[in-house]
């Protein structure tokens, strides 16, 4: 089966074939770390982690790269209202945003680079485009000449009809519409130097604009073409759009093969902002009582080219779809393998949901269709079990099919994490009053063993009674 992405550059559906057979070069814009990310961040920075996984099981070895902007606008703006530098300001969000994605379930990236560590290469990479003919110096800054890269807009498809030459924005965004020569490099402010967000170069001592950034860091950890660039749709114009022109404007290469870029996430079917007190973040769900793995999953179940519309009924119905997959994966692991002396249609429904979840994967990484396929896969096993037993070997095998896709989808073994980081004594003493349940129940005491469930729940504990016997989860 051959894996297609959607690539936006061309506006069609591609067959993947990186640059060289079975390595992957891929490049994902990381935060901006003035504050934590919010949860249409984390749906971006969980596509990256699904990108990875997925082309690690079909096989290739993944060269993954994810930046932290550590200088900007806002973050200079942020140290400067909080008396601080910007590596103070910065280096508690940067710690925060990496427990962010442990809590997550990610992989980890093989480089972090942070823009500030990466000047050097940003220098480099302006004086290329000034000998090219692509940049010039006005007002000790250095400027893209938009005029001078024949290709500018074809990413982005914006209007380049009202362009008029020399035009010039110094900001690091800017608006839809605002096309003009922006900042690779911008001459230093008092300000800038006072919270160490100015260094030396030929032409002046200054800072690196946000868009050079990425170029010089991909560059510099991946070479000068990539295979994978990904990033939220807001990035399409002007970042991409500037990441590109500055990239091969300097190298006069192709920067990127696949261009992949992630869809907004609304809030109970509004923009999510500040502003109307819905911007969530991972720490106020979590406060709030949700798992992380449940969080996971809601975040990666709508496809990545359509809009996410999160709600908290969506987080209710994300953790009973994954409490029934918990459920089923226990229902099969039996506590005493049964003898069975006939064979199951369980191998022949674990490959065949194998092929199907491949399938959906292969066309654009489609996850809602490849969560049917394993849903689909839970019915059918389930009623084939109500039916007949089913021998030891066969339901390894339905059991392989479950790890399989959660090597890509990582929500069942973020789930099983949470009960194996319990305090030792806490799930002595579960074990225990589990234990003083079935006794009351057993001798027909209902009264005393709902007073010990609820004592469970109390603990957020949630037991349920299954005709193989109570189950138990943490519900936090």
């Amino acid at each position: 089966m051959t894996l297609r992405l959607y690539d936006t550059l061309s506006r069609s559906l591609k067959e993947f074939e990186p640059l060289e057979t079975g390595v992957v070069r891929f490049y994902a814009c990381g935060p901006t770390v003035y504050k934590p990310p919010h949860i249409g961040n984390q749906r971006t920075f969980l596509f990256n982690d699904l990108v990875h996984r997925y082309l690690e099981w079909k096989g290739y070895h993944v060269r993954f790269v994810m930046n932290l902007t550590d200088v900007e606008d806002k973050i200079i703006d942020g140290a400067l209202r909080a008396g601080t530098t910007i590596d103070g300001l910065t280096a508690p969000v940067i710690r925060g945003f990496f427990e962010e994605l442990r809590a997550l379930g990610a992989l980890e990236a093989d480089v972090y680079p942070r823009a500030t560590r990466h000047v050097d290469s940003m220098v480099a990479l302006i004086a290329r485009l000034l000998e090219r003919g692509q940049a010039y110096q006005a007002d000790g800054s250095v400027y893209f000449d938009i005029s001078a890269f024949p290709d500018y807009g074809r990413l982005s498809r914006v209007d380049l009809s009202a362009v008029r030459p020399g035009e010039r924005v110094a900001a690091d965004e800017y608006g839809k519409a605002d096309v003009r020569d922006f900042a690779l490099w911008k001459a230093a402010k008092e300000a800038d130097a006072r919270v160490g967000a100015a260094w030396p170069a030929p032409w002046g001592t200054g800072r690196p604009g946000w868009h050079i950034e990425c170029s010089a860091m991909s560059i510099a950890e991946l070479g000068e073409t990539i295979d994978i660039h990904s990033g939220g749709e807001d990035l399409v114009f002007p970042h991409h759009e500037d990441e590109i022109a500055q990239s091969e404007g300097a190298t006069g290469r192709p920067f990127v093969r696949y261009w992949l870029h992630v869809k907004h996430l609304l809030v109970d079917g509004t923009k999510m902002a500040k502003s109307l007190g819905n911007e969530y973040t991972l720490a106020d769900l979590l406060q709030a009582g949700h798992s992380p793995a449940a969080i996971r999953y809601l975040l990666l179940a709508a496809h990545y080219r359509s809009e996410l519309n999160f709600t908290f009924d969506a987080l209710h119905d994300a953790r009973a779809a994954l409490r029934r997959l918990l459920d089923f994966e226990e229902r099969l692991r039996p506590a005493a393998p049964a003898q069975v002396d006939h064979a199951s249609p369980l191998p022949q429904l674990a490959r065949r949901a194998r092929t199907a979840f491949e399938q959906a994967m292969d066309d654009d990484l489609n996850v809602p269709a490849a969560l049917a396929a394993l849903f689909t896969f839970v019915r059918e096993t389930n009623a084939a079990l109500d039916q007949h037993l089913a021998p030891a070997a066969d339901l390894a095998a339905a059991r392989q099919l479950l790890e399989d896709a959660d090597r890509v989808l990582g929500i069942l073994s973020l789930a099983r994490q949470r009960v194996a980081t319990l305090d030792p004594e806490f799930l002595a003493w579960v074990q225990q009053t589990l234990a003083r349940r079935e006794e009351a129940r057993a001798r027909r005491d209902f009264a005393s063993a709902d007073a010990i469930r609820a004592s469970l729940a109390a603990a957020g504990i949630v037991v349920e009674d299954t005709p193989q016997g109570p189950r138990w989860h943490p519900e936090r």
